[in-house]
């Protein structure tokens, strides 16, 4: 019978490395304070002794896991139709592999799965949390931070939460231009299908929308609510048909709803863009592909899909509630929102039916157009910073 051969030790690494076991450590902990030359030793020991880090007992050293979670608080269902989701969490893979941590992922799709996670997680085998696709005042934010567990958001959280951090596109503005470049193509009666107004990129993107159409003197053709989904999308479009069949352009917020509203388009007859023009937003891999790049914005477009990517922000729950076209990080405020604004009041839209009824707008005979709006590439990017320094 063969004898089981024992693993290397730190000390060994150290004696062939020529240097102190607190060196090696170091070394193989990825301390920037230690010599190139001794930094060499160490990892050419290490490589030849075949050593490997035991995690728990630099668990037991330093107190951190070594392991951050991405959490996403949605059915499977969603998570795997949705190709935002995987380009995200690239994203956060990306920057936390650049400094050696592992990242757990997991999906909140029931009372059982958090209640499992929330376990896990005050069992110290975490040292950060990347929350995504929170709806509502969700209190899992809050509640691990009281255990102790830095947590960063995937969007602006629902209400404000002291220290918690986010990162987050500015929807708003791209919504802005979304709306902006239907009318400046000579649309008139624009509608728009919601994501869930229970979440913040959708109460914002709606805003943006209001405030885009009111600046050019407009009102609203018709806003019907959706769920981010292809069938979402389809139900939505067929309600806007119904109840405002002389609409000549809908701003949809998302792709897959996009998607979806162009299947029901196309069944009703209606030409897109030559009838009816429409504008996504995210950029997702599932959109038609662009064509011509843009030079104004460095991005592409063409005939029925332009990509616009808006800005991004890396921000603390107590800022101003609405987003800035600004990457920059911001410093914590503490002034309360506008209760007038436009952000606000889509905010009591989810409560409030009346305000989403359909509009009644001036309409006439326009030019080809539509269009997609890119917020998730500036995100991503953005993301990944925020991640480094959670990591």
């Amino acid at each position: 019978m063969t004898a089981r051969r024992t693993a290397p030790t730190l000390e060994q690494v150290a004696a062939l490395a020529g240097v102190s076991r607190a060196t090696a450590g170091r070394v193989l902990a990825g301390s920037p304070s230690v010599g190139a030359q001794a930094r060499e030793a160490v990892l050419a020991a290490a490589a030849e002794l075949s050593y490997v880090t035991n995690r728990a007992a630099r668990s037991l050293m330093t107190r951190r896991s070594g392991s951050i979670a991405f959490v996403v608080v949605e059915s499977e269902e969603r998570f795997f139709a949705d190709p935002y989701f995987a380009l995200v969490l690239r994203g956060a893979h990306t920057a936390v592999a650049e400094r050696d941590v592992q990242l757990v992922f997991t999906i909140l799709g029931s009372a059982p799965d958090r209640e499992r996670f929330e376990r896990f997680a005050r069992g110290g085998h975490l040292d950060g949390v990347i929350l995504v696709s929170l709806h509502g005042d969700d209190p899992l934010p809050r509640q691990l931070q009281a255990d102790g567990i830095p947590v960063i958001l995937a969007g602006r959280p629902f209400g404000e939460v002291a220290g918690l951090s986010y990162v987050s596109a500015d929807n708003f503005g791209g919504a802005r231009s979304a709306v902006r470049l239907l009318v400046d193509r000579g649309r008139r009666r624009i509608a728009t299908i919601t994501g869930p107004m229970d979440m913040t990129p959708s109460i914002d993107r709606l805003a943006g929308y209001e405030d885009e159409l009111a600046a050019h003197g407009l009102a609203g053709h018709g806003t019907v609510e959706g769920d981010f989904s292809v069938q979402g999308g389809r139900r939505a479009m067929e309600r806007l048909l119904v109840d405002a069949p002389d609409l000549d352009a809908v701003f949809v917020a998302n792709d897959l709803m996009a998607l979806g509203a162009l299947q029901v388009l196309a069944e009703s007859g209606r030409r897109v863009p030559d009838d009816v023009a429409l504008v996504g937003f995210d950029a997702s891999p599932l959109a038609p592909p662009p064509g011509r790049r843009s030079r104004r914005s460095g991005s592409r477009s063409s005939r029925w899909a332009r990509r616009w990517p808006p800005a991004c922000s890396t921000r603390s729950s107590t800022a101003s509630r609405r987003p800035r076209s600004s990457c920059a990080r911001r410093s914590p405020s503490t002034r309360p929102p506008d209760p007038d604004s436009r952000t606000s009041r889509a905010r009591l839209a989810r409560t409030n039916p009346a305000t989403r009824g359909a509009g009644a707008g001036p309409g006439r005979p326009a030019p080809r157009v539509a269009g997609k709006v890119c917020a998730s590439r500036a995100f991503r990017t953005r993301f990944r910073h925020a991640m480094r320094a959670l990591s």
